[in-house]
């Protein structure tokens, strides 16, 4: 098993972790979580034997084969399909040890060599190869197409596919569905389902977790805490045991502030110095229990709509595409469209397929190659690109980039509502250069919802967003009133926001009447067909000319009518909670405001000089149960409070 005993991680002077211990037993799935920044990465760097400890072990067995993808791929002009194979290294030398011995006509070495391949799976390699990059989005063509001929993303594929081609024991995925689309997510969370050896994994795909994993190692506070079952039991499990934890430090809270009353009042009395002094070595011998550190929790909305034109846009015949050197590209064949107020669409299809042409067509970007597009009076469109993040300037700081937005609003207004996207203090002075990719991303959000827009087009915006990031963001777009276009491969983003699919394929767009999961199906079925096309023979009719449908079911014919009704109801409840949560907000703030005064009070109380005024003491005590009375009255509000929002989430 892989152990970490007593293990210390610096980077730099600062400590990732601090003695902390975790195993991981032979064929488990475990989902590395923390918050940016914890040494999730720098764990991994010494799993591959980058780094070394700066104190403890990590050990492995022995005979164990780590595998990993690679950040760096070659602009080569090798095929694909060869890159991928040489993943396989044991493979590769094998290879060339038989060409070796069939050079030296060396034939006993040329059997004991042709019994190792067939040991090391030489005679399916380039199927299996085959296999794992069309699971990965590439078509049939590019696996001989030059590794140069691809873009980053694409080669990020590549990489993947060589560490899940390579015989292993150990697999590292570091973010590994950061270059994939829902299809090829879909079908890596499969593979893995099936993959014998051990997986750790580190991502931000609640969703993709929740599929692969069976444990979890969450790294906070210098420490890895292991939780048994997937992401989602590890939320609840976390949460259960910081309210215990919490609990557990208010009652110790409690008793060593009475210890130290006792002592301040008596410390000075020869009758009770014994008694004052065994107190005193009592709280030396304490072990303290910590208290919560609570992560900035994210959470913003967009404005509310006050008027959509209706239909919002239209368009008629439109053509999408570019022009390149006078020679017109088109992508998508001429199609008809209307959107009309609080309509939710999820945008599917394959990498590649036009979803990205599509959308800055939508929003004015692209100039359509043919047909008409006309925008309703009052459009106003927040629109968050796939590389969004790329347009701000990277010499200026959040608060510049919202005061052009906004010249005439108040600074502590501009500066309040980048609080909301975790830009507090300092950091909207940050210049966005020095930022992480996650930073950069939450400012575009908060950019776009600075605007007030009525249409949200958003093309993978969850890209570099951590966990509670990405749930900020799902709740905001399921309170949302106007309409939204999304494009994600954050499978949990699209079943809490969409209430309807279109699907580009072929040059087509076109409704999808279905789900998620038979979404999932019907791509699975095509990469069936995918395959057998692969392996047929040039007369084989059946592999290259399959069609590829869904059948249509009474269930299915109503998951439209089903989502409709989803959509209502998600709406009628995010219009009940919103007075709660504002009643609920408006009693937490009541009720650290007595608590305070409560605090203060009985400091007072508690101050030897006090002790001796009766009256001061009395009229003390009778505030003291004035407030404590108050305070009472407030949490029973609160309970109440939070009883019915519970009812709602559970209604």
């Amino acid at each position: 098993m892989l152990r970490l005993t007593q293990l210390t991680l610096r980077r730099g002077t600062k400590v990732l972790l601090q003695e902390t211990n975790a195993t991981l037993n032979p064929g488990e799935r475990v989902g590395i979580v923390g918050a940016n920044g914890a040494g999730k990465s720098t764990l991994f760097a010494l799993l591959r034997d980058e780094i070394h400890a700066d104190g403890g072990d990590a050990t492995l067995p022995p005979h164990w084969r780590v595998s990993h993808v690679l950040q760096e791929t070659p602009g080569v002009e090798q095929p694909a399909l060869d890159y991928v194979l040489d993943g396989d290294v044991e493979l590769r030398r094998l290879q060339a040890a038989l060409s070796d011995a069939e050079a030296a006509d060396d034939g006993h070495a040329m059997g004991e060599l042709h019994s190792q391949l067939a040991d090391a799976g030489a005679y399916d390699a380039h199927a299996r190869a085959a296999t794992l990059l069309l699971g990965l989005g590439f078509r049939v063509e590019q696996l001989s197409a030059p590794v140069a001929s691809f873009s980053g993303g694409w080669r990020m594929r590549l990489n993947l596919a060589r560490a899940l081609l390579c015989p292993s024991d150990l697999l590292l995925l570091d973010e590994p569905t950061n270059h994939l689309d829902i299809e090829a997510i879909l079908w890596l969370g499969d593979w893995l389902k099936r993959y014998p050896g051990t997986v750790l994994v580190i991502s931000h795909d609640r969703e993709f977790l929740d599929t692969v994993i069976e444990r979890v190692w969450h790294l906070d506070q210098q420490r890895i805490t292991e939780y048994r079952g997937n992401y989602t039991d590890f939320v609840a499990a976390r949460a259960e045991r910081q309210t215990q934890q919490q609990a557990a430090y208010s009652r110790q809270q409690e008793h060593i502030a009475k210890l130290n009353r006792f002592i301040d009042r008596f410390k000075a009395k020869a009758s009770k110095a014994k008694q004052a002094q065994s107190r005193v070595k009592a709280l030396e011998k304490l072990e303290r229990v910590a208290p919560i550190q609570e992560d900035s929790a994210a959470s913003f909305s967009f404005a509310d709509v006050a008027n959509s034109p209706s239909p919002m846009l239209v368009m008629e015949d439109v053509a999408c595409g570019y022009t390149v050197d006078d020679h017109v590209h088109t992508i998508l064949q001429p199609l008809s469209i209307s959107l009309v107020p609080e309509q939710r669409i999820g945008l599917l299809g394959i990498n590649g397929a036009g979803k990205s042409t599509f959308i800055q067509t939508l929003t004015g970007d692209i100039a359509p190659l043919s047909g008409q597009m006309r925008r309703g009076k009052g459009l106003q469109i927040g629109y968050f690109a796939q590389h969004q993040v790329d347009t701000l300037r990277a010499n200026e700081t959040p608060l510049q980039h919202l005061v052009r937005l906004a010249p005439t609003a108040r600074e502590q207004d501009l500066r309040s509502f980048l609080g909301r996207f975790r830009f507090s203090n300092d950091s909207v002075f940050q210049a966005i250069e020095t930022m992480s990719g996650g930073e950069r991303a939450r400012l575009a959000l908060a950019l776009i919802a600075w605007q007030k827009p009525n249409l949200l087009v958003l093309d993978e915006p969850t890209n570099h967003l951590d966990l509670d990031m990405r749930q900020a963001l799902a709740t905001a777009l399921a309170e949302f009133a106007g309409t939204v276009v999304l494009v994600s491969h954050d499978r949990a983003l699209l079943e809490s926001t969409v209430d309807e699919y279109w699907v580009i394929q072929d040059g087509k767009l076109q409704a999808f009447e279905g789900d998620l999961d038979d979404y999932r199906r019907w791509r699975q079925e095509q990469l069936k067909q995918a395959e057998a096309k692969l392996q047929a023979t040039p007369g084989d009719a059946t592999a290259t000319d399959a069609v590829v449908t869904i059948e249509d079911t009474g269930e299915r014919s109503n998951r439209r009518a089903e989502r409709q009704a989803t959509a209502a109801q998600r709406q009628a409840l995010a219009v009940q909670r919103k007075p709660l949560e504002k009643a609920m907000a408006q009693l937490d703030k009541k009720i650290a405001q007595q608590q305070t005064l409560l605090h203060e009070l009985e400091a007072n109380m508690a101050a030897p000089e006090h002790l001796a005024d009766g009256k001061k003491m009395a009229e003390w005590a009778k505030q003291h149960g004035l407030l404590r009375a108050e305070l009472d009255a407030l949490e029973v509000q609160w309970l109440e409070v939070a009883e019915q929002l519970e009812a709602i989430n559970l209604g």
